[in-house]
This record gives C-alpha cells, sequence and structure tokens, in this order.
C-alpha cells in the first residue's frame, strides 16, 4: 500500500512552514534533539507563549511535529500537576513537494536492491559516493566542515565529548529497508568530503545512534585538538 502523502497534503505541509514566524518555531523542534514545551519554543523564537502555542498547534494540524504530554516533574499521581504538551520531531516525515509529480524515491529503491544483487557494483557506488564526497568539499571551498554538512541537510551539532554528529540523514528513506547499503553509501561520502576540508581536523565514523545519522566525525588521533571550522 502506498503511504506517501498526496500531492494536495504535501502542499498543506509547506505552505504551513510559509509564515516566518511558524517556520522557526519548526526549526526549532526539529534541532533541538529532545521534545520541546511551549515556554521553551516561545523563549527560543523570542515572541509570547500564547503566540507559540497557536502557531505550533497550526503545525500539528499540517501533519508536521508530533505531540506528547508528559509532567515536567517525573511525577505521576495525585498532587503531580497536569501533564505539559512536548512536541518532537517526527522521524518518518519529509516535506517536499514536486510538481509535477515524480518517483525519485522509486527510482533510488529499484537501484539500491538491485546493487545489493551485485557485489562489483556496491564497490563501484561506494567509490562514486567517495569522489562525490571530494566535490562537495572542494565546492565547499574554506567554509569548513560544519557549514558544508549543514549545507548538505545533515542537521550537524558538536556533542560534550567534541564528537560532531548529525540529527538528519538525507537518505532516511532508504535506510529501513536498504541499511547495510545506504549507511555504506553514506560514509563514504562523508569520509571523502572529510579528508578534502583542509584542516578540518576529523575523520568520518561509523557511529549509529537512535534518532541520528549513522556517520559521526571524530578528532584525528595523531592531531592537537582544533577548532571546528
Amino acid at each position: 500500500m502506498d503511504t506517501r502523502p498526496t500531492t494536495s497534503e504535501q502542499l498543506d505541509r509547506v505552505a504551513a512552514l510559509a509564515d516566518p514566524v511558524r517556520r522557526r518555531l519548526y526549526e526549532l523542534v526539529a534541532r533541538a534533539g529532545m521534545p520541546v514545551d511551549r515556554d521553551t519554543a516561545a523563549a527560543g523564537a523570542g515572541i509570547g507563549r500564547p503566540l507559540a502555542a497557536f502557531h505550533l498547534d497550526r503545525l500539528v494540524a499540517a501533519g508536521l511535529p508530533d505531540v506528547e504530554f508528559r509532567r515536567r516533574s517525573g511525577r505521576t499521581g495525585p498532587g503531580a500537576g497536569r501533564p505539559a504538551k512536548f512536541y518532537l520531531r517526527r522521524r518518518d516525515q519529509d516535506v517536499s513537494i514536486d510538481l509535477p509529480a515524480r518517483s525519485y524515491d522509486v527510482a533510488a529503491e529499484i537501484l539500491a536492491t538491485g546493487i545489493e544483487r551485485t557485489g562489483r557494483a556496491k564497490t563501484a557506488v561506494l567509490d562514486a559516493a567517495r569522489e562525490r564526497g571530494q566535490a562537495i568539499a572542494a565546492g565547499a571551498g574554506a567554509r569548513g566542515l560544519l557549514p558544508m554538512l549543514e549545507t548538505q541537510g545533515y542537521e550537524p551539532f558538536l556533542d560534550d565529548d567534541g564528537v560532531v554528529r548529525l540529527r538528519n540523514c538525507p537518505f532516511h528513506a532508504l535506510v529501513d529497508d536498504h541499511r547495510e547499503l545506504t549507511c555504506a553509501l553514506n560514509h563514504a561520502l562523508l569520509d571523502g568530503a572529510a579528508t578534502s576540508v583542509e584542516g578540518s581536523g576529523f575523520r568520518a565514523v561509523s557511529q549509529p545512534r537512535e534518532g541520528l545519522c549513522c556517520v559521526a566525525f571524530v578528532r584525528e588521533a595523531e592531531q592537537s585538538p582544533v577548532e571546528v571550522k
């Protein structure tokens, strides 16, 4: 059964993000890495709580973020207070619109299935992915690793251990059915890019974590710590 959104549903979702305040709230929720309540969203967007609540619920109605209810204190039972409304990114949600309708995802699915049936094809694909990563780095010029990753849609952030992690995987739609191939391709792409960014001080490694991209960037062991560009 085809569960992809209709063109009308895609248009509704894109239209919901046309308002700049609403778009700012969506980006705040999407990049938070954890559920966000109305107070936090309002403070982050620099607006009042009632306005934030209005726009957040409009986003939910359009099928964008998910909602969960829980008590801030973590307590349950009498006296624990009313549950608060929290918003979080939907991991299964892609917001895009194609006019006229296109099926690039179907083509990607067919290609991935064919590649998995032929070992030599997989080797060629990984080589091509590494070359594409090098080309992406060359096109980024002197902007550095994080801006390059941001431009490619990975949503990078530096964690407390000094590791660059990625909140988004641009190839998420293929991961469930073709995880090994997709993650190998992604790693080859990003490794090619990381090794081509002059002075980045990082290398790409496979470090799958729940809710994050399977690739992370760790500092080169032989180098002294460097500032992330």
